[in-house]
């Protein structure tokens, strides 16, 4: 969410105090003003379903729990390995969204007949993406899938369900997070 996002009675020391409860100084928190994460606020945008409890695929909802990061990706093509463990984008890697496929929510090989998002875009959107395992690794069909931390297209522009930022924080962020680093996205933020 950017400040313009702000969302009245969510602010302050309520959800933040909430969050701190579970969240220790490694894990990324999203909050009503942005991503905390370190010490530091981050500006980012969110689903455009809002932040949900409920989340289904398609809805463009960004789902609340406590989300550990499980894997990097990293376009080789377009920058420098941002991390020791992150695992570079081939061109023909996918990311099935195919909710009876047995292969949802996992990364794929082209060609593939199901319904998959392609890794290696045209966009730079992808260029570097944090995994989180929501619904992963045994997905539960039609629970929603690819909730990553990647790239926004610009400031306030919603996501299909991820959390976007700018590129330069989401390259400081990727050098600092380890496997398990959690992404906790409280209840409270629901709408």
């Amino acid at each position: 969410m950017t400040r313009a996002q702000d969302t009245g009675p969510l602010r302050g020391d309520g959800i933040i105090g909430m969050a701190d409860r579970v969240a220790g100084r490694d894990d990324l928190v999203l909050t009503p003003m942005g991503l905390r994460f370190a010490g530091r606020m981050f500006p980012c945008t969110i689903g455009r379903g809002g932040v949900r409890t409920d989340k289904r695929e398609g809805d463009g909802a960004t789902p609340t729990g406590v989300h550990r990061i499980v894997g990097m990706l990293w376009r080789p093509d377009r920058m420098a390995r941002p991390a020791d463990w992150a695992v570079p984008i081939r061109p023909g890697d996918l990311w099935c969204d195919a909710p009876r496929h047995p292969d949802y929510n996992l990364m794929v090989r082209a060609p593939f007949s199901a319904s998959a998002e392609r890794l290696a875009r045209g966009d730079r959107l992808y260029d570097l993406v944090i995994l989180t395992d929501w619904n992963w690794p045994h997905a539960e069909p039609g629970r929603g899938s690819a909730i990553f931390l990647h790239r926004w297209r610009r400031p306030g522009y919603p996501t299909e369900g991820c959390v976007a930022m700018a590129p330069a924080h989401l390259r400081w962020i990727a050098e600092r997070i380890t496997f398990g680093t959690r992404l906790i996205v409280p209840k409270a933020l629901a709408g």
